[in-house]
């Protein structure tokens, strides 16, 4: 479990299954994903999440909860990307925050503890994050951590020609992250 001054990051709960099929299920959440997701295709989601907090290395996409409402914010967290893609292997940081939430500094709040968890517990020398070309408020969010453009890839998962094929990769090393006090 990770805590800042407002949100705790902890592992999935069964109470966590609705709130996050909700927002898997908003179009406007899901704007930048190939679909919005049905209830079953999202606890599947939460289902490897959760193997891979617990069962695989003790860490992952985490749960996010306001501290002081413990209301279900999304998820947060880090993966291990062995072999999926030309830069691979490398371990990358994502979100996915329930639109509530949006223009809060929520995101970026959860994204700084998983990256100095990254840094300083797990001793990563960087950490890598990408999008879709067009989803600039998750690209100005990785240039707010400190993260660097590095360059354009086709995602492997999707067709060429798809439209949201094209990502953008950004990376921050260790020696220029900034622990903020959370």
């Amino acid at each position: 479990m990770l805590e800042t001054s407002r949100l705790i990051l902890r592992q999935w709960q069964e109470k966590d299954l609705q709130p996050f099929a909700e927002l898997n299920a908003d179009p406007e959440v899901m704007k930048y994903f190939p679909k919005a997701l049905n209830r079953q295709e999202s606890d599947n989601v939460v289902a490897r999440f959760m193997a891979m907090i617990i069962a695989n290395q003790g860490w992952g996409f985490w749960a996010v909860e306001m501290k002081t409402t413990g209301e279900f914010v999304g998820s947060v967290g880090l993966a291990h990307q062995p072999d999926r893609f030309d830069f691979s292997p490398c371990t990358e940081i994502g979100w996915r925050i329930n639109k509530k939430f949006w223009g809060k500094g929520i995101a970026k709040e959860a994204a700084e503890a998983s990256l100095a968890y990254a840094f300083n517990v797990l001793h990563l020398p960087e950490v890598v994050s990408f999008t879709s070309i067009h989803n600039t408020p998750s690209a100005k969010l990785m240039q707010r951590l400190g993260m660097q453009k590095q360059t354009t890839f086709l995602h492997p998962a999707l067709i060429a020609d798809h439209a949201l094929a094209e990502h953008v990769l950004y990376k921050i090393s260790h020696e220029n992250f900034i622990d903020s006090p959370l």
